[in-house]
């Protein structure tokens, strides 16, 4: 998932904290990946932020931007400016993860993306103020721990999913109005990428967590990395902090098949839209000694999903079988924040910021009742490591008695207790990112997954044991790897 604007957040922030920040940019043509940097109104801009992608690993790295980010992202900036309204990001990144203790078995796991991105100003290309193309080709790879040895449905390794294969991403027009009031963006889009993300999130590897809430996916048919349909958002900000941002994307389940490569533009498959909004308060670290991001929000799904129960025949799934019946409409509603609560050098990036999450579903036949999550991030945990982070994340994903029901039913047709299965799966992980280099970012993380639901194993008699996993995401931006761009540290 990708994750925006670390080496120009860190120029806007840096700038501003010595007092050296250039003055505000009117119009300017800035990336999905530079969103975080807030160029409106009152908001000081870097002087590269034409430049478009500043640092992305994966699906949540795309993700927000928007005014989303109380600390900086993980992954090297990385962008190679041509200098002539084009720029480019190309950056690689894997997930590796083992699970010594617990699980259905004990096993390994390597998944991998590679992430090419060119942004296009068309300000200074073509002469169009405030607009700007994006285009993002990714390739996936690898092997998921979850799905092949603890038997969860919730992944350790977030970067695992949305078809392991090369498929073009993104490709938008997004165009800035009303003296950047107003950003609208259109095109072969994903609803994650600009909706329930924050740069804290893709701190942590699971994927209850990174990129966004995993609730959402689970309850609602909301888009997400790499697999793109045609969608549009807008964002207004009423001040310089408080905004409503609204979008609408098309649900389409051809678009998901392992054997999609994101080039068929039709609509043919389609069964409808989903519809996500938030209302939020936003500020900086060149607005705010500490910064934070508050919202509330919700995603109406006007779209088809499949019945947690019943066949298109009215029998029961768990015994059989056949295709789920069609339902139509699901809804959920949310509310986010992120706070940054220390900050020991007003004229440095080092921080602690705390972040949480609460999700409800609203309408419709849901396989989960809430959602909650709740972490610590501390960014420069010494002043000889201010890139470095440690992360701590908690979350609780609380099924609801339709997702259980075939699980409970299955258990009873074998004699035991259909009373006795866990209602809840908590996911922890604490980690400590490692920039290594300017290019290379490591971040070892420990993982427990305690409870984890069997609801892929409705037969089995005894409960899933509860894993232990230790994995390790290493980012690689290859342009700043071989000197053609900056990341954090550089000279």
């Amino acid at each position: 998932m990708w994750r925006g604007g670390f080496a120009a957040a860190l120029l806007c922030a840096a700038t501003a904290a010595h007092g050296q920040a250039p003055p505000p940019t009117r119009g300017a043509a800035v990336g999905p990946a530079l969103r975080s940097l807030d160029v409106r109104p009152g908001r000081p801009a870097p002087e590269d932020a034409a430049e478009g992608f500043a640092g992305a690993d994966s699906a949540a790295g795309v993700a927000d931007v928007q005014g989303q980010t109380a600390t900086p992202p993980t992954v090297p900036a990385g962008t190679l400016d041509l200098g002539n309204g084009l720029s480019l990001l190309l950056n690689y990144t894997s997930e590796s993860a083992a699970n010594p203790v617990g699980g259905i078995r004990r096993g390994t796991a390597y998944a991998g993306q590679g992430f090419f991105g060119i942004d296009a100003d068309l300000g200074r290309l073509a002469g169009l103020d405030g607009a700007s193309l994006h285009a993002v080709v990714t390739q996936r790879h690898g092997r998921s721990l979850s799905q092949d040895f603890i038997g969860n449905n919730t992944s350790v390794q977030e970067i695992f999913g949305g078809g392991q294969t090369a498929r073009l991403t993104i490709l938008s027009y997004q165009q800035k109005l009303l003296d950047n009031r107003l950003d609208i963006e259109v095109g072969r889009l994903v609803a994650n990428v600009a909706f329930l993300a924050s740069p804290i999130y893709c701190n942590f590897q699971n994927n209850a967590t990174c990129g966004n809430p995993t609730f959402a996916f689970k309850t609602t048919n909301f888009t997400f990395f790499p697999v793109a349909t045609w969608g549009a958002h807008a964002k207004y900000f009423f001040t310089d902090a408080v905004f409503l941002h609204v979008g609408a994307y098309e649900v389409n389940p051809r678009t998901q098949r392992g054997t999609d490569n994101g080039v068929d533009w039709s609509t043919r498959g389609a069964t409808g839209a989903v519809i996500p909004f938030e209302l939020g308060y936003t500020t900086n670290f060149a607005t705010d000694r500490l910064p934070r991001n508050y919202g509330i929000g919700g995603i109406v799904d006007r779209s088809d999903y499949p019945d947690p129960v019943y066949n298109r025949l009215g029998g029961p799934l768990v015994f059989a079988g056949g295709d789920p019946l069609t339902r139509f409409g699901r809804s959920l509603i949310y509310a986010r924040f992120d706070q940054m609560i220390w900050r020991p050098d007003p004229m440095a990036l080092r921080g602690l910021t705390v972040f949480g999450v609460a999700m409800k579903g609203t309408s419709g036949r849901q396989i989960e009742d809430y959602y909650l999550e709740g972490g610590l991030l501390m960014t420069g945990p010494s002043a000889s490591r201010p890139f470095d982070t440690v992360g701590f994340v908690v979350s609780t994903q609380t099924f609801s008695a339709l997702g259980l029901a075939g699980v409970r039913a299955a258990r009873a047709s074998l004699g035991l207790n259909p009373r006795d299965v866990a209602t809840q799966q908590v996911m922890f992980e604490l980690n400590y990112g490692i920039q290594m280099t300017p290019a290379i970012r490591f971040t070892p993380q420990i993982q427990y997954v305690l409870d984890p639901d069997n609801t892929r194993f409705p037969f089995r008699a005894r409960p899933i044991p509860d894993a232990l996993v230790f994995g390790g995401k290493l980012s690689v931006d290859l342009f700043t790897l071989y000197g053609l761009a900056r990341g954090p540290g550089s000279l």
